[in-house]
């Protein structure tokens, strides 16, 4: 199951990073799937099927026709009760901040209604999208709607996206140290920055992307020595690289690697 990807109008490329729609009949669909963090928010409308989540304590449940899922700093389990239909917005780290009155940190970890978020707007855009025949379509609302939604003065701090365009390029090889030195920030100061419009500390984020640089390495090359790999992405030693992987995907990259890998890679874009 792999996603149909759309760039977003220029007026909104600071703010969305891609569109994406997922379809796929229940017998094609991994029964359960993990979606690692990647250090965006996404925005969630489920045409098809709804989809249960697994949390690690308690019960499972159906997540919401529509939501937004907040920033994920573990693992989080999905599975499909069906079909699945699925178009997903997709933004930047500190891309969602201008659209929400809601502060960033209170959505971590969680899938949040579009009704508490937008009121009776978050209601029509669900309707907008449900009943929309095409992508263009669907892309065509959605845009729309965040047009009117975006408040130009909460837009993200400038020494934030410099500072998130740094941990990308340098797919998380950089201390928060450097980080803070090179834009001539005290690092609290930047820490409760990127806490208030990205939801993730700098240094979380970090380790997120160089996660998502890792996990590409084991999906893209035939390389199975985990020290190699480790030190290929920078981390300390190999018990260091172990500690973040199990952190963030709930399981050691040994148990992780295989079919298991490929089916959580289904939400990473970056190809």
């Amino acid at each position: 199951m792999k996603p149909t990807i759309h760039s977003p109008s220029s007026d909104l490329v600071d703010f969305v990073m891609s569109y994406w729609t997922l379809e796929s009949s229940q017998d094609l669909t991994p029964t359960k799937n993990t979606i690692i963090p990647d250090g965006t928010m996404k925005l969630i409308f489920h045409f098809g099927d709804l989809y249960k989540h697994h949390p690690k304590t308690g019960n499972s449940f159906l997540l919401p026709r529509c939501f937004l899922i907040g920033q994920l700093t573990q693992p989080y389990i999905v599975e499909p009760t069906g079909i699945t239909g699925t178009f997903i917005v997709r933004f930047h780290p500190n891309g969602f901040l201008p659209f929400t009155s809601i502060p960033i940190h209170q959505m971590e970890n969680t899938a949040v209604p579009l009704h508490k978020l937008f009121g009776e707007k978050g209601m029509e855009i669900e309707n907008d999208i449900l009943t929309a025949s095409s992508n263009s379509e669907r892309i065509h609302h959605i845009e729309s709607f965040l047009r009117t939604q975006l408040n130009t003065e909460e837009v993200a701090d400038r020494i934030v996206k410099a500072a998130i365009e740094t941990i990308a390029t340098t797919n998380g090889h950089i201390s928060i140290h450097e980080l803070s030195k090179q834009r001539n920030l005290n690092r609290r100061i930047l820490s409760r920055k990127f806490s208030s419009s990205v939801g993730l500390s700098p240094k979380q984020l970090s380790k997120i992307v160089r996660l998502q640089a890792t996990l590409k390495t084991l999906l893209h090359k035939k390389e199975t020595k985990l020290t190699q790999v480790a030190l290929e992405n920078s981390y300390f030693d190999q018990a260091h690289f172990i500690k973040d992987f199990k952190e963030f995907t709930g399981v050691t990259p040994k148990e992780f690697y295989g079919n298991s890998l490929k089916m959580s890679l289904i939400f990473d874009s970056q190809k």
